[in-house]
């Protein structure tokens, strides 16, 4: 089961050693201060907002000039130093971050609390998009190469920045990382939120951003759009009836977008939103939880602790 992130000790006590000599028990909080504190030289503040768990998407700041590399990429960081990173599905327990500054290159390990996913099972999908035949492998394979060149970009837009709202009200059928198992046959996790909707549901931007992909007929997602949002966060749309905005076409959050439908893998209309870091697929949900739109994004209240880095 996932857990809440801490920073505080047992009994109080304040914290200043090796952040890998954590003791289990801590809880996950969704926003986390760590003020660095460098001998001889001024006190500098990485800032988090977000949750350090499978699935989250985290942003941070550091001081401006600072450089950011995690997960053996260089990360693009703004001239008020914020910069932005995700966790995989099966990221794992402990990830390292370094922060490069005027003062040398310094590592930070934190802890990721692991996810338990449900199994689902769904009957009734196509045949075709279940043991797909030999004859359409490679549009599949093709189709694919589309959509990692559609994420793969990196765009110096700062609409994530702005937080999220839900693209569609509806029942949540279908939740992110859960096991599929499509008429009897295992299959790849479910990586996005799935919201039900009739056919022909207005679709509306969750963000801001610029559209990237408009295919109206993939094999398995159907009609599939993908809006980027800055800094390798993206929006996939799938399943989609009709699709109301064309590639390098910049949107507002609340424009509509696309249609509700049941195009591809579907068993009847539903939307099915996806984020992305990159290729690092993560939880809508939890984006929604910790940015939606109606929060500020970078400098809210949170616990501090003093630390040192490894």
């Amino acid at each position: 089961m996932s857990r809440e992130f801490s920073l505080q000790m047992r009994g109080q006590q304040r914290f200043s050693g090796d952040t890998r000599a954590w003791a289990p028990g801590f809880r996950y909080l969704a926003t986390c201060f760590l003020y660095l504190t460098f001998v001889g030289a001024d006190i500098q503040a990485l800032e988090f907002k977000g949750q350090w768990q499978q699935g989250g998407m985290l942003i941070g700041t550091v001081a401006a000039g600072d450089s950011v590399d995690f997960d053996g990429r260089s990360l693009p960081v703004s001239e008020e130093g914020q910069f932005v990173l995700g966790l995989g599905r099966n990221a794992p327990s402990r990830v390292t971050l370094r922060v490069n500054s005027k003062q040398g290159e310094k590592s930070y390990e934190f802890n990721v609390a692991q996810r338990e996913y449900a199994i689902q099972r769904i009957e009734g999908v196509p045949q075709r998009t279940v043991t797909p035949p030999e004859s359409v492998m490679e549009r599949i394979r093709s189709e694919g190469a589309e959509v990692s060149r559609a994420r793969r970009g990196e765009s110096q837009r700062l609409d994530f920045l702005n937080g999220f709202s839900r693209p569609l009200e509806g029942p949540i059928t279908g939740v992110y990382g859960s096991q599929r198992v499509y008429n009897g046959v295992p299959k790849n996790p479910h990586y996005g939120l799935d919201i039900a909707g009739p056919e022909g549901a207005m679709v509306y931007a969750p963000n801001s951003g610029v559209v990237k992909l408009v295919h109206r007929d993939m094999y398995y997602s159907g009609g599939t759009l993908i809006i980027d949002h800055g800094y390798g966060v993206s929006s996939t749309f799938i399943h989609l009836s009709d699709i109301l905005v064309s590639e390098g076409t910049e949107i507002n959050r609340g424009d509509p977008i696309a249609k509700v439908g049941a195009t591809g893998r579907a068993t009847g209309p539903h939307l099915d939103w996806r984020v992305n870091w990159y290729q690092v697929r993560l939880d809508p949900a939890q984006v929604l939880e910790h940015f939606s739109n109606s929060e500020q994004v970078a400098g809210a209240d949170g616990e501090s602790v003093q630390i040192k880095p490894r």
